[in-house]
């Protein structure tokens, strides 16, 4: 029996919730799926952003597990049960979130390891905030640490990051709108983390670690083979800047 290839990760990243990784992912999710790809969503996290939610219609999505937690009745990814459905490709909506009390695993990028062991591929959605070695540093940028993080060293092995990028000012158009958050939730927020500032800060550091992943991926290639070809000696991630038009 050959051994079990290990599927490959794809990372949405962007700097604030919001700026359109998990509309882009699932966009990108229908193009595989008519393509012929066995894609399931294993877990989204709607926030009640209708577009979003719109583009979840035609795509196959697994039940959620049910955990009871000191008498409340809540809702992880069903792991288990996508391993058992072992798609080509699984669609876990918030990376770094921490699983309930009493889960199988603490955190959810753990869940996604998991997936990729048993062969599947797995797109993801994160932000830059969420990336362990900047805790300091977005602390400094926003008053506020941010307890959920993701190890650098899945992120740096990742085999595709792409950067979903989008100008402060259009993200917080799009907060005033009622597209992020309800009405109540988006004055909390632009009186806390959405301050333009900050954003911009953000901003600056998403883009700042893709360019620094992109260079280090260049840097670790081997020698050139006699042929004249560059042998990469480590995974080099594809990093792509995606503009969000909507």
């Amino acid at each position: 029996m050959s051994k079990l290839q290990r599927g490959k990760l794809k990372i949405f990243m962007g700097y604030a919730a919001g700026v359109g990784k998990t509309y882009k992912m699932l966009e990108e999710a229908h193009v595989l799926k008519a393509q012929g790809i066995d894609i399931v969503i294993g877990y989204f996290e709607p926030h009640g952003r209708e577009e979003t939610i719109a583009k979840v219609v035609g795509l196959e999505v697994m039940p959620r597990k049910q955990i009871q937690y000191r008498g409340t009745n809540l809702e992880e990814m069903d792991t288990g049960a996508i391993l058992a459905r072992h798609p080509q490709i699984c669609l876990v909506d918030e990376f770094p979130h921490t699983n309930v009390p009493g889960s199988e695993r603490t955190k959810r990028w753990e869940d996604v390891m998991a997936l990729l062991d048993a062969g599947s591929d797995v797109h993801t959605t994160m932000n830059i905030q969420h990336l362990e070695s900047l805790n300091d540093e977005v602390r400094h940028i926003t008053g506020i640490t941010v307890r959920e993080t993701v190890p650098d060293w899945i992120v740096q092995q990742a085999d595709e990051v792409v950067v979903v990028d989008l100008t402060p000012r259009a993200l917080l158009h799009r907060l005033e709108r009622g597209v992020v958050y309800s009405p109540e939730q988006a004055q909390v927020a632009l009186e806390n983390f959405f301050r333009e500032p900050s954003l911009a800060a953000l901003r600056e550091l998403a883009l700042r670690e893709a360019a620094h992943e992109v260079g280090q991926r260049i840097t670790s290639r081997g020698p050139a083979s006699p042929e004249g070809a560059v042998e990469p000696q480590l995974k080099s991630p594809q990093k792509i800047l995606c503009l969000p038009d909507r």
